[in-house]
């Protein structure tokens, strides 16, 4: 990605597997500014409702991605801003089909934009994290929008037992749904090489300690990251895996 000034080089991957269920419903992708050099939005949604009712509704949130970094100009916009107006945008559209369909259309939403600074934003709503690595070390990751979350926050279950409770599906917000979405931003001010960013739904970061996620993507080029998490991830699932969805993003200097 050549400007003068540019000094760094982003290396992506996606990864997407239907998991045991009969539909994909999770959705992801990966799109670089057409007019800006080292910029790019990684969004994964994970859809509910019905067999085609989740489909439509993460097919929506990437159509509104499309739209909202098609109008975005990192050197005059607020990356804050647009990820916002993707959430908001994609709830509205998705409630919108909601009319039309019998099923109830609802989605998550994990999303990150890198602008030529290397300044990054962050937004989610539901069950799918995003993650910051620098190096194996994980700096911080978004919070879920969860029932079992709710309970962790209060003190009356721990993280682990979070992960086996028998309601660890409930989602306390997300897109599509009868009250407004959360939008819940964060910002890192500068991206270091060897940072990466991990988008994921909840068929992904279910099997796997932060710690893990962190030796991967640190140790294997994103290509290869991602598949060993998908492999791990159905191995662990066995034969009861969710869809799952991942976008991973790593800053690399240029040598």
């Amino acid at each position: 990605m050549g400007s003068n000034a540019q000094t760094f080089r982003l290396s992506a991957a996606t990864g997407l597997h239907r998991g045991d269920r009969a539909y994909q419903q999770d959705q992801v992708e990966i799109l670089v500014h057409q007019r800006v050099a080292g910029c790019a939005l990684a969004i994964v949604a994970d859809g509910m409702g019905g067999k085609s009712g989740g489909r439509k509704a993460s097919d929506q949130v990437l159509l509104t991605g499309h739209q909202v970094f098609e109008r975005f100009m990192p050197a005059q916009d607020d990356g804050a801003d647009m990820l916002r107006q993707l959430v908001t945008e994609a709830h509205l559209m998705i409630k919108l089909t909601a009319i039309t369909a019998e099923e109830e259309p609802h989605s998550t939403v994990a999303a990150f934009v890198i602008t030529p600074g290397l300044g990054c934003d962050v937004v989610h709503a539901g069950d799918s994290r995003v993650y910051h690595f620098r190096g194996a070390e994980m700096q911080q990751r978004t919070i879920d929008h969860s029932y079992v979350q709710r309970l962790v926050d209060e003190g009356k279950i721990t993280a682990e037992a979070a992960n086996t409770h028998p309601q660890s599906n409930l989602l306390t917000g997300c897109l599509g749904t009868h009250a407004d979405p959360p939008v819940t931003l964060w910002h890192i001010d500068r991206l270091a090489f060897g940072d990466c960013l991990l988008a994921c739904s909840d068929g992904l970061w279910h099997y796997f300690t932060p710690k893990e996620i962190g030796a991967i993507v640190h140790a294997l080029p994103p290509r290869e990251a991602s598949e060993m998490l998908i492999g791990k991830a159905r191995q662990r699932a066995r034969g009861g895996g969710d869809n799952l969805s991942l976008a991973l993003l790593r800053i690399d200097a240029l040598s």
